[in-house]
């Protein structure tokens, strides 16, 4: 995908669009974008921040630097998690399912069916729009988290605290995963330090993700840093779980998504 095309249409023929906001499914799904969606969108965010910020005062108060060599390791394995979890969901939401289910259809498996026919439909959504699902996963664990942190004794809380700054940093990054799936489609007018991040592989780079996003999407799962990307591609990972899930189930990966993919409309020009 030319960096000018992102949605990739000048591969195809210039009288059709075949990926982008005019495709009809993508306009069909975008539409199914409801208000209590919205709202649910907006308590998750508003929690997970007020917990967040609870959280970090505690997870500074309780740092001894003595044992850096304990923190570092867990602080990077936590981001290792939040990046091997947004492949796991990425990977399930994309190849198996179908909006038509109940509840979890239109409210999870929507956008992951827009994104494939509209990538960047994600660049128009709003900061809410686009992190409201991952802000809410993490809430219910930052609650439990505040509750140690406030009424558990000293003693206890050093005990288990490596293991809470593992999850700390996990709650982090799997909040920003879609953050950073955001800005690894966003082309033009980055701030440089994201740009920096994206360069040095940080966070997700776009150049990287990019591969993800040729048919049939069956790649590169990992959204978070894309850290995990490489090594699971080597062991073949994806293809096996997916030979497992359709020998057992019956199921065919990704066809929901090719259905919704075939949705198209002509577009002409005069």
């Amino acid at each position: 995908m030319p960096e000018d095309d992102p949605n990739g249409n000048t591969l195809h023929d210039a009288r059709e669009i075949r990926w982008g906001p005019q495709h009809a499914g993508a306009k069909l799904l975008a539409s199914q974008y409801t208000k209590e969606k919205r709202i649910q969108e907006i308590i998750s965010i508003i929690l997970c921040i007020i917990l967040m910020t609870y959280n970090f005062y505690f997870t500074c108060h309780y740092f001894d630097v003595r044992n850096w060599y304990l923190i570092i390791p867990s602080a990077l394995l936590g981001i290792l998690t939040a990046d091997l979890a947004s492949g796991i969901v990425h990977w399930g939401a994309d190849t198996w399912g179908s909006v038509d289910m109940p509840f979890i259809g239109r409210n999870f498996l929507r956008p992951f069916r827009e994104h494939h026919i509209d990538p960047t439909s994600i660049t128009r959504h709003d900061f809410i729009e686009t992190n409201g699902d991952n802000f809410a996963v993490t809430v219910p664990y930052l609650f439990y988290m505040a509750y140690k942190f406030t009424y558990w004794n000293e003693t206890d809380i050093r005990q288990i605290y490596n293991f809470e700054v593992y999850m700390f940093l996990l709650a982090i990054f799997v909040s920003m995963t879609n953050q950073f799936h955001k800005w690894s489609h966003t082309y033009f007018g980055l701030p440089s330090f994201i740009v920096f991040l994206q360069h040095y592989h940080i966070i997700l780079p776009r150049k990287h993700h990019r591969l993800h996003h040729v048919v049939p999407h069956d790649t590169y799962f990992c959204i978070t840093t894309g850290w995990l990307n490489r090594p699971l591609e080597m062991i073949k990972f994806w293809p096996w779980l997916e030979s497992f899930v359709e020998k057992y189930t019956g199921a065919k990966p990704r066809s929901d998504d090719f259905a919704w993919a075939q949705k198209t409309e002509k577009v002409h020009y005069y």
